[in-house]
């Protein structure tokens, strides 16, 4: 029986999400693992569809749910915290570009249920050397094995505690916005729920990863920076 609702919101970005299920299904968790596909090619929907049997995860294709276009992080929250309450199951958002490993997922399960007033955990990123990065360069100098925060918790491996659910539903999640870690990091505290990075639970991030559009901030940082503005994207 499932322990965690796991989900995974994609948009292309195909081999990285193939990674990021394969880590997952290597848990030594019971789990539950969604991935939302939010109008990626039908390249990646056929891809998506063909992987999910070896790679145990459940595929909802939203282009067969909704008509409002990409991103829809707000429909993907709303639709997994309505399962996650039903079945009464912590969630966690482990996005596209991140790896977690074999234990990850227990790590802060096992937290979770150790820290009653709990409200979102996230586990550290880090690269392919270990090293703390992007999006949490604040903590790279910490040397404790827990962070209590009040800072934004990134969405990239991050648990939802049944308890936090419970008291804020994500129905009233802004529509003019497109991500919410912010937001739901300071909802979280305001409610009177603590927040904590798990700084020896480490996840390997490759940063855009999930949205590579962003990597043309590097490469055609003009297009980026339409896209970004003028094109409405990103916006938190």
């Amino acid at each position: 029986m499932a322990q965690i609702l796991v989900i995974t919101p994609v948009k292309d970005a195909l081999e990285n999400t193939l990674q990021t299920a394969k880590a997952i299904s290597a848990s030594s968790l019971e789990l539950e693992h969604v991935i939302y596909n939010d109008f990626s090619s039908q390249e990646t929907r056929r891809a998506l569809e063909e992987n999910s049997g070896d790679l145990g995860y459940r595929l909802v294709n939203l282009e067969d749910v909704v008509d409002t276009p990409s991103p829809n992080y707000k429909v993907v929250l709303q639709m997994a915290q309505k399962e996650a309450l039903k079945r009464g199951l912590p969630l966690v958002v482990v996005e596209s570009d991140v790896e977690v490993k074999q234990h990850t997922l227990k790590q802060m399960l096992d937290f979770s249920k150790l820290h009653k007033n709990s409200g979102l955990i996230g586990a550290i990123t880090v690269n392919f050397d270990g090293e703390v990065n992007f999006p949490y360069l604040k903590f790279k100098d910490v040397k404790e094995p827990v962070v209590k925060t009040t800072r934004s918790l990134s969405f990239c491996c991050t648990l939802f505690t049944p308890e936090f659910m419970g008291k804020y539903d994500f129905k009233n999640l802004d529509n003019s916005k497109d991500w919410y870690d912010t937001f739901m990091s300071y909802k979280s505290v305001e409610l009177g729920f603590d927040n904590f990075i798990l700084m020896e639970t480490p996840v390997l991030h490759k940063p855009h990863g999930s949205r590579p559009w962003k990597m043309l901030k590097y490469s055609n940082p003009i297009k980026y920076y339409w896209k970004k503005f003028w094109g409405g994207k990103d916006k938190i």
